[in-house]
């Protein structure tokens, strides 16, 4: 019977091997044992079912080679048990830095007592006795493997004991199964001796053990999500160096931006530099777009991409559309064509400035690669019920696009035909924003091109139609000249004398007296010393002490403090003028200053008239 129970048990625990060699097993040191216990089960199996058939073919069983398969017999049961107690003890360990070498540690000491027992089994006696159809074994050798095997289990039973805490119950299991199968083993051959089951029980507790160990796919997914938590943190990392990067270059860019257009004002400067000066302000806003174009990938990289939709005028849009596309144009010979539909509603329900910067993206590239003809900007719609769909369209006379390379437009970092546009400048970057865009305002971009002839772009976004705007669709346009304000005082903190200096100057043609500070420790200094001012502007990335933090210290310190305060800073990421407010500022300016945004800040918190 033990025979059956032997060649059942090697069939299935081959097939067991089978699949477990088969499929993408995690390398850890779990499996690698229970790869060796299966391969160790199969030998055992082996020799056990040699053994059967010497016998019943007639060899003598106190024969060389019963007695040597006997023995190796013995030896496997002997490994076996020692690589169950190492599996035992490996489960046991918490993962911490030194668990490698704790694992070493007891490696070579199962190795040490394995070279020390094992010569003993194999070279001390061992007689066998018939006893009707059981063959009983007797000797040194047997009692040597009796005495290692128990001491062996109760080492397993001791490890698991003291070091339940630390091993998950699922893998405890096949300790449990072996016990169990051990003590009714004994039951059933004191009852029936000829049933030696001990290695179809070992087989029994392999398989268990299949299931017990870490589940593959489950341990992949496990390394997955590990793989994605290590992918978003290297993400975080890129978006704070972007962050930074923004703040580096912005701050800069602020004072040549802010003397740029100071100059330009200026009304005794010649006409020649007025040339320059332009050029330089165009240099710098095409290298802003830039910056903000690296930014609005980090962002949809990261998923921060937002739409935030509020009630906006079309017609404002649409005017500043076409005022910025004009001053693009500069010199070259190119017309540029309207068509605006006059029943679109005026005021209109969706993200005004992604809209915007959609448009400009696609009439930015037009200019770019029109030498000369025209370029016709049109916005059409289709009204029904309450939503507005604006069909907008851009149709040049450039230089086309290849069919082959028209699905390659909306790539990141994809310039087509580089070497005949060397000149043009640009990253590559406005058109895979603009398609990211038009999907998160779940429109559609269509893209119809004649190499050498011209392209046309056109885009459909639908835009809910406001009948009872809260906005004032005819407010004026807020300007230098309209603002009065006088004898105002706006303290200025930061820690960039050059920023200070622009913020004086852009301030100063206000008729403001701008007192500056660079840092947040004389900001409240001043503050306690009883100094009155309008209106703080306050830069936030300050080395020592941020922007945000002086805020707060002035809040804690200064319980009646109602001086408005406006973060002026280069901290340009989507959501930061929440931040902001919700740090407790009242207003938010980025850097580089735009004038609009200057005389909308001092309109509001110091135009009281």
């Amino acid at each position: 019977m033990g025979l059956y129970f032997s060649i059942s048990a090697l069939i299935i625990i081959i097939l067991f091997t089978y699949n477990f060699l088969s499929k993408e097993r995690v390398d850890n040191i779990e499996t690698k044992i229970y790869k060796y216990l299966l391969f160790l089960t199969i030998f055992g199996l082996s020799m056990d079912i040699t053994t059967c058939i010497l016998f019943r073919v007639g060899v003598d069983i106190n024969s060389l080679w019963y007695s040597l398969c006997s023995k190796l017999v013995f030896v496997y049961f002997v490994l076996w048990l020692l690589l169950f107690a190492y599996y035992i003890k490996c489960i046991s360990l918490p993962s911490s830095e030194d668990y490698r070498s704790k694992m070493m540690n007891t490696f070579y000491t199962f190795a040490l007592f394995l070279i020390f027992v094992v010569p003993f089994i194999l070279i001390l006696p061992v007689k066998f006795k018939l006893d009707g159809d059981i063959i009983v074994p007797n000797g040194i050798s047997v009692f040597i493997t009796y005495g290692v095997c128990f001491i062996l289990i109760l080492y397993s039973i001791y490890i698991a004991i003291r070091y339940h805490k630390n091993i998950e119950g699922k893998k405890l299991r096949p300790l449990y199964i072996f016990c169990v199968l051990m003590f009714s083993n004994f039951i059933i051959q004191s009852m029936f001796p000829s049933a030696f089951l001990i290695n179809y029980l070992l087989s029994l507790v392999v398989v268990i053990m299949y299931f017990t160990i870490e589940n593959p796919d489950v341990k992949l997914i496990k390394q997955l999500n590990e793989a994605k938590t290590q992918a978003e943190k290297a993400n975080m990392a890129k978006t704070e160096f972007l962050s930074s990067m923004s703040h580096e270059i912005r701050t800069p860019l602020n004072a040549i931006v802010g003397f740029s257009n100071m100059l330009l004002e200026d009304k005794n400067l010649p006409d020649s530099a007025k040339d320059e000066v332009n050029d330089i302000v165009m240099a710098s806003d095409n290298l802003l777009e830039i910056v903000n174009g690296i930014l609005d990938i980090s962002k949809i990289e990261a998923g921060k991409l937002e739409i935030i939709n509020t009630e906006y005028d079309f017609n404002k849009v649409t005017t500043e559309l076409i005022a910025l596309t004009k001053g693009r144009l500069g010199d070259k010979p190119i017309e540029l064509i309207t068509k605006i539909d006059d029943t679109i509603p005026r005021v209109l329900y969706g993200d005004a400035s992604r809209l915007k910067q959609i448009c400009v993206n696609i009439l930015t590239n037009a200019v770019k690669y029109t030498k000369e003809g025209s370029i016709t900007f049109s916005i059409n719609s289709v009204v029904k019920n309450d939503v507005c769909r604006l069909i907008i369209s851009v149709e040049d006379t450039g230089i086309g696009i290849k069919q082959e390379n028209i699905n390659k437009l909306f790539n990141k970092f994809e310039r087509l035909d580089l070497e005949d546009n060397v000149t043009i400048e640009g990253t590559g970057l406005g058109l895979a924003i603009t398609k990211k865009l038009v999907d998160l305002m779940h429109g559609k971009i269509v893209v119809q091109s004649v190499y050498g002839k011209g392209s046309k772009f056109t885009v459909s976004i639908d835009q809910r139609i406001v009948k009872n705007p809260t906005i004032k669709v005819d407010a004026p346009v807020v300007k230098n000249d309209d603002i009065k304000v006088n004898n105002k005082l706006v303290l200025v903190v930061d820690d960039n004398k050059i920023n200070l200096k622009v913020a004086e100057r852009l301030l100063g043609t206000y008729s403001i007296t701008a007192e500056c500070v660079e840092s947040g420790f004389i900001c409240i200094d001043n503050l306690k010393s009883g100094k009155k001012y309008d209106l703080i502007l306050m830069d936030d990335m300050m080395p020592r002490m941020s922007g945000v933090e002086t805020l707060h210290k002035i809040k804690e310190e200064i319980p009646d403090f109602n001086i408005p305060t406006v973060a002026l800073t280069a901290n340009a990421l989507t959501g930061m003028r929440e931040k902001y407010l919700a740090d407790g500022f009242n207003d938010y300016l980025a850097k580089p200053i735009s004038k609009d945004e200057l005389n909308r800040v001092i309109n509001e918190y110091l135009n009281k008239e």
